[in-house]
């Protein structure tokens, strides 16, 4: 097991993902097919089951492209089951206390790290290679956590977030900020892009990885200029985008 895109974030590079919230296997695999460093499964925002994102995960797998889950909450049963069935990472949303932060690591990780349970899971070649011991120990180095920053509170705690052991990528929502801000879906409103900005300066002076949503190639840069090194983006957004454009074109 060798998790891609967090050999390269260690290395100090940037990484480009796209979320599907599609249940589609082959839409998961078009993904990496065309070239992104990761796929983010998104069983919070799409109606995709777990036998779904198995298959899913498979097909990522298969593109050569890191299966991430986001799951709907902070609970360890359903972080568990995303990664028993071979995603490399969980994103977790509204992440914005000490405690919370906490007890997501201890989900994602093995003792004596955490607290996730061990069986022969498809995530441990279903017990039939290697040892256990030696499959949690890579499991521990390999999986990641993704937590949220999508609530003005998280930014609030942000300091003591930063301090917590074991999150790879703390990953800003500017939409759902701008919701917790009393402002909904206003993003391009100075108080959220501010807001955004700042935490992403405050993740990379500490040393840790900041990621944000990127819905064009320009935000996407302004990110990575600001320090971030985790973007994802929509893939399905820049179809439609393209097809609208491409229907437009023709009926002029």
């Amino acid at each position: 097991m060798l998790n891609q895109i967090k050999s390269r974030l260690a290395a100090g590079q940037v990484v480009v993902g796209s979320f599907v919230y599609v249940p589609s296997a082959e839409l998961t695999e078009i993904v990496g097919l065309l070239g992104f460093d990761f796929v983010v499964i998104d069983m919070e925002h799409g109606p995709i089951d777990t036998k779904v994102a198995g298959d899913m995960v498979r097909a990522a797998e298969l593109a050569g492209v890191t299966p991430i889950i986001r799951v709907t909450h902070n609970a360890q049963p359903l972080i568990l089951r995303a990664l028993d069935i071979g995603a490399l990472g969980v994103h977790v949303p509204n992440v914005n206390e000490t405690h919370e932060a906490q007890a997501a690591v201890a989900s994602v990780k093995y003792p004596p790290q955490g607290q996730r349970g061990l069986a022969g899971v498809r995530a441990a070649r279903y017990g039939l290679s290697g040892s256990l011991p030696e499959y949690t120990a890579a499991a521990n180095q390999q999986t990641m956590l993704i937590a949220h920053i999508e609530d003005v509170r998280a930014v609030e705690n942000l300091d003591a977030l930063l301090a917590v052991n074991g999150i790879d990528v703390y990953y800003l929502g500017p939409v759902d900020l701008s919701a917790s801000m009393g402002i909904p879906g206003q993003v391009k409103d100075a108080r959220v892009s501010g807001m955004v900005a700042d935490s992403i300066k405050r993740i990379a002076a500490a040393g840790r990885t900041a990621g944000c949503i990127a819905a064009d190639a320009d935000t996407a840069r302004r990110y990575i200029d600001l320090g971030a090194r985790y973007i994802a983006s929509h893939a399905i957004q820049f179809m439609t985008k393209a097809s609208r454009q491409f229907i437009e074109e023709v009926r002029k």
